[in-house]
């Protein structure tokens, strides 16, 4: 299991939000180049970076994150924010990021799953290009900034993906988010046990390396972790470590 740090950005500004409220909005002072010269090397050459305002529909932060991004040596980007229409999933893997992150779409249009992995990547490349974002509050499928909730059964949903060929789920813990007050495993283990060939990367509620040996032990494949790095809970020396003994114990 790998940690991958977060970055989420506001107005080109690095921020947390807490429960996805951006009302309750904590501005940090560092820069997303900063951020990145530090996490630029052997061990944290992922990251997970979420658009806010792109998930408002205003790209006006794209150009900003392309520029700096390319300045990179190593940085493989894993984005989220307004993806909501295929051409857009095209656009951004063209201008180079790694994997995109779809969430609001694909459970509001019931083709866009299937018209994406049709005309993107097929059963195989579904699962390093596309995450998919499962965002639960009681086992409940949240969606739209987390103000709408989804009649769609979690496990029904999961399978329908799956059958798509999709089998990265970004999944949040609502309940946790941005609080700092530890992980719940019940979701990632009632997902994995459900279908034990899913790649899930869990989010919400980290605020410690023991979180992070939690989320191990359940056979998660990452963990994002954004807040705890800003207030100094996890270092991203530690998460360096964490990540190359992984990789050497593969």
């Amino acid at each position: 299991m790998n940690i991958i740090p977060a970055i989420d950005i506001l107005d080109r500004k690095v921020v947390r939000l807490r429960e996805g409220d951006y009302a309750q909005a904590t501005f940090y002072d560092t820069t997303l180049a900063e951020m990145l010269g530090q996490l630029d090397s052997p061990g944290t050459d992922f990251v997970h970076i979420i658009d806010l305002n792109g998930a408002k529909g205003d790209f006006s932060n794209q150009e900003y994150l392309v520029d700096i991004i390319k300045h990179t040596k190593n940085i493989k980007v894993q984005y989220g924010g307004g993806v909501r229409t295929i051409d857009k999933v095209k656009e951004l893997i063209d201008l180079g990021f790694h994997r995109i992150i779809v969430g609001t779409q694909a459970i509001t249009q019931p083709d866009f799953l299937e018209k994406l992995s049709k005309e993107i990547c097929g059963k195989t490349k579904c699962s390093d290009q596309v995450v998919v974002a499962i965002d639960v509050l009681d086992e409940v499928i949240k969606y739209s900034g987390w103000m709408e909730s989804s009649p769609i059964k979690l496990i029904d949903y999961v399978d329908r993906c799956l059958d798509l060929g999709f089998y990265r789920f970004l999944c949040t813990n609502i309940a946790k988010d941005g609080k700092l007050d530890g992980v719940d495993t019940s979701l990632y283990k009632k997902l994995k046990n459900h279908a034990p060939v899913i790649k899930i990367i869990a989010s919400g509620g980290i605020s410690s390396m023991k979180d992070i040996e939690q989320l191990e032990k359940v056979k998660v494949e990452s963990a994002v972790t954004g807040k705890a790095i800003y207030e100094g809970k996890i270092s991203i020396q530690q998460i360096k470590d964490w990540n190359l003994k992984s990789l050497v114990n593969f």
